[in-house]
């Protein structure tokens, strides 16, 4: 997929990785009965931000890290019928190793 969306300052685009939607018992969850994803995989990062002093903070997360962010963060959007989330670098909890 040609992302057609680049991130401004310290904001990123991830795409939430959506959880099993079988339970181990073998019951099959509704969209409606899911947890929000709290993962996801970085498709684009911005140029990060500048201190008081003008000075540029690079970013942390780099393009596909696996990340873990808040719950309720971001900006939910829909590009190419896929579901993406604009997210700042502060909503981001943790970068999963591999």
């Amino acid at each position: 997929m040609a992302l057609k969306i680049k991130p401004l300052a310290d904001r990123l685009v991830v795409k939430p990785l959506e959880e099993e939607e079988v339970t181990p018992g073998g019951i099959v969850l509704p969209e409606t009965a899911k947890e929000k994803p709290q993962k996801g995989e970085v498709l684009a990062v911005g140029p990060g931000s500048r201190d008081d002093d003008g000075k540029h903070i690079g970013m942390e997360v780099s393009v596909k890290d696996q990340v873990l962010f808040a719950k309720y963060a971001g900006t939910e959007i829909k590009m190419d019928g896929e579901k993406l989330l604009i997210l700042r670098e502060s909503d981001i909890l943790a970068i999963l190793e591999k």
